[in-house]
């Protein structure tokens, strides 16, 4: 029997890493002879490119940027495929998980980091660079990383904005010059975890704002934000980003990237799965099992559990997802090509799933493929 461990982390509780290693324990409890594949996953949020280089060979590249709040840290992007390819992870230097919460200030933060980091990623002369940008904690329309790329902002007066812009900054930007921009013949391809569009209540600000800390009048400031940013550069550039599916992404970064960076927005699950040849590595398994921390309705907007299940329904491969909480029916997990969704915590509180993940992953892996095994299914 061979079993593929394909899940994404569980957000403030486990590493993909380590839960595709909590998985093949418990697998390896049940029955030592089983061949288990451990082929953890990101969806281009936090902890995509820990999954990467735990799936295939590259190597880390050390990046001094600044974070979310302008603290200066020592970030990374990685390089695979000999040097061609660079990947960075806006995570690393603006994720929600890498600060207390009590130094969070959606208004100010700013992605300014993240410019950053492509441009080291740009000085080491790849062909290409993916940008994965969940997990972050900016909704600032991805105008600090175009700063920190060149793009100049005024405001109505006609004066520079020169500070990082944060959220906040949005409604105050009239005019945009892209002229000092720093100029680039690699390709840009953007790994989104969502399909949000910018604005509107499936945007940026409504549905991720209070995730993020955002009280209602922050949310109702941030998404006129970004409807007057989408506006701009609309009036300046011609291109209408309001609608576009992922714009909204890690609070608009996605919108910003396509804008600044002439970058293509991506499913973020699909590029991974591509990098790791998924589907070369499933084609011989009898089950695949994935996670994530919950199974909701963002799981249907280009999730990482989303994105596998339908790797492996097409491949005719069973697919169990281990999930801390479930917020879909059967029908809608059944549609995206699951076929069974197991709460690892039932009966616990949500603390209590998320301190004790580790062992719940191993109980309920080994549960698992002891049942599929004895009813002899493919």
């Amino acid at each position: 029997m061979r079993v593929t461990c394909a899940p994404d982390s569980f957000k403030e509780s486990i590493s993909a890493v380590d839960a595709a290693d909590a998985m093949a324990l418990g697998i390896r409890q049940f029955s030592p002879q089983i061949s288990i594949d451990c082929c953890p996953v990101g969806d281009g949020g936090d902890g995509t490119l820990e999954s990467l280089l735990a799936s295939i060979q590259g190597q880390l590249v050390p990046a001094e940027v600044v974070n979310q709040n302008g603290i200066v840290i020592e970030s990374e992007i990685g390089v695979f495929d000999n040097g061609s390819l660079a990947f960075v992870e806006s995570a690393k230097a603006i994720g929600i998980a890498n600060i207390a919460a009590t130094e969070r200030n959606i208004m100010s933060a700013s992605s300014f980091g993240v410019g950053q980091l492509i441009k080291k990623a740009i000085d080491l002369s790849p062909e290409r660079i993916i940008v994965g940008i969940g997990g972050s904690s900016t909704t600032d329309g991805g105008c600090g990383m175009a700063q920190a790329l060149g793009v100049e902002f005024f405001d109505a007066a006609g004066k520079l904005i020169e500070k990082p812009i944060g959220g906040a900054d949005l409604l105050n930007i009239a005019a945009i010059d892209m002229s000092r921009q720093l100029k680039s013949n690699v390709p840009v391809t953007v790994a989104c975890d969502v399909n949000n569009p910018l604005t509107g209540a499936n945007g940026a600000a409504q549905v991720y704002g209070p995730q993020k800390g955002a009280t209602t009048d922050q949310v109702k400031q941030l998404d006129n934000g970004l409807r007057h940013l989408a506006r701009v550069i609309c009036q300046e550039y011609g291109c209408d980003i309001e609608s576009m599916k992922g714009a909204g992404a890690a609070g608009g970064l996605g919108a910003g990237l396509y804008t600044f960076a002439s970058a293509q927005l991506e499913s973020g699950i699909d590029i991974v799965l591509d990098m790791v040849d998924f589907s070369g590595r499933i084609a011989n398994a009898d089950l695949c099992l994935t996670g994530e921390g919950r199974l909701d309705k963002q799981s249907l907007s280009g999730k990482a559990c989303a994105g596998i299940a339908r790797e492996a329904h097409q491949a005719g491969i069973p697919v169990a997802a281990l999930v801390g909480s479930i917020g879909l029916s059967p029908d809608e997990w059944h549609e995206l090509g699951i076929t069974e969704a197991v709460t690892i915590g039932a009966g616990l509180s949500v603390e209590q799933s998320k301190l004790k993940a580790e062992e719940l992953l191993v109980s309920a892996a080994g549960r698992v493929v002891k049942n599929f095994s004895l009813s002899g299914t493919k």
